[in-house]
């Protein structure tokens, strides 16, 4: 009777909190958000359910969570900690990344590089709310919409609110479609919605040869902490466009980056133990995290605006919202937008230029703020 109760103080059910159900709760709602609504499935869905694997809770001296030395999932855990994970989706990030809309329109940059003042008000609000600057500037990225990036700069600078992090970032990132549209007609009137921009130029090959090794070469003397992420980013770029490595480059943006997406995915979420991630401060997180996001989309559409004061050819201020890094929905947003006031007006090519230079934009910031909180 003595084991058979052993036994039953080791189960699940004897060791269930309300904590955990309530995590096991909201891994549901995301396996339902990337399942039937299809919200960024290729992330939510391995998140969601490592959420539900992260709180099924055991009994003690069992070595089976994300923070058990030795165990299975701790090992698989140490890619997200040391930061090995996001520079590899950087790579094949930058594989399948085409930069000629980037580079037929470079004045765009500009959008991509406004939409990152989200970053830093959040983190100055973050820093009045009390968060410690490591903690702050952790928080701060998550307004870059960039989860790999997010992940990689707390895992420097705040791991203990990795798991937090990463969750409202990824969350944010899925949620483009919602959290975008309304922000984007608030800021913007009809007349402005009926922009239509001149096409794109055609891009040569050696344009698209060059950018990624001048580009690397500018963003790493400026922000050296940037170096690993936009590394990897522009080394992916220059694989898939120098057209001899195309076997590099196709498993870089296929085999390479879906197994790390899923080992990424499924370790954040089993990271998100009640008993660590149920504070005050993950709830601050996401509230930061949000008013962050808004704040870089309407920052993105308010300099388009700016930009417009002095350009004889207008550029469609709904653009500005793809300056976030989450790349392509909010290209996809913006054409989904736009083509609500117009059929007729195709904007997707010209707001991947601001998408793309926002990946590149928030791992700058990244860089610049571990460069300065730093020890």
């Amino acid at each position: 009777m003595d084991k058979i109760f052993i036994f039953i103080q080791s189960t699940g059910f004897y060791n269930l909190t309300l904590g955990n159900v309530a995590m096991l709760a909201a891994g549901g709602i995301l396996l339902y958000f990337g399942i039937r609504k299809h919200y960024e499935p290729l992330l939510l869905v391995p998140i969601g359910f490592g959420i539900i694997v992260g709180n099924i809770p055991y009994g003690a001296g069992m070595p089976l969570g994300v923070y058990d030395h030795g165990s299975v999932l701790n090992y698989l855990y140490f890619g997200v900690v040391q930061g090995i994970y996001p520079p590899l989706i950087f790579l094949g990030i930058g594989a399948m990344t085409d930069f000629s809309a980037l580079l037929s329109n470079p004045k765009l940059m500009m959008l991509g590089a406004a939409a990152q003042t989200g970053i830093f008000l959040t983190f100055l609000g973050a820093l009045c709310l009390g968060f410690d600057p490591h903690e702050a500037g952790s928080i701060g990225i998550i307004g870059g919409a960039d989860g790999p990036t997010a992940i990689f700069l707390s895992s420097q600078l705040a791991p203990e609110l990795m798991g937090a992090i990463a969750i409202a970032a990824y969350s944010y990132m899925a949620l483009v479609p919602v959290i975008q549209p309304p922000i984007m007609k608030l800021m913007t009137n009809r007349k402005e919605r009926l922009i239509r921009m001149k096409p794109s130029r055609e891009v040569g090959k050696l344009e698209k040869i060059l950018f990624p090794i001048v580009s690397f070469l500018i963003t790493a003397f400026i922000a050296p902490g940037s170096i690993v992420l936009l590394g990897m980013l522009f080394f992916g770029n220059l694989l898939k466009e120098s057209g001899v490595t195309e076997r590099l480059a196709n498993n870089a943006r296929t085999a390479l980056i879906d197994i790390v997406t899923i080992l990424l995915g499924l370790c954040v979420g089993a990271s998100t133990q009640a008993q660590t991630f149920l504070t005050p401060k993950s709830i601050g997180i996401f509230i930061l995290g949000a008013l962050s996001f808004a704040v870089a989309t309407a920052s993105g559409i308010t300099f388009a605006k700016i930009m417009n004061l002095f350009l004889k050819e207008k550029i469609n201020p709904l653009i500005g919202a793809a300056g976030v890094s989450a790349v392509p929905d909010s290209a996809r947003v913006v054409q989904v937008v736009g083509q609500k006031e117009d059929p007729g007006n195709f904007l997707l090519m010209h707001a991947m230029a601001p998408n793309v230079a926002g990946v590149i934009g928030s791992a700058i910031a990244a860089g610049i703020l571990w460069s300065m909180l730093s020890p």
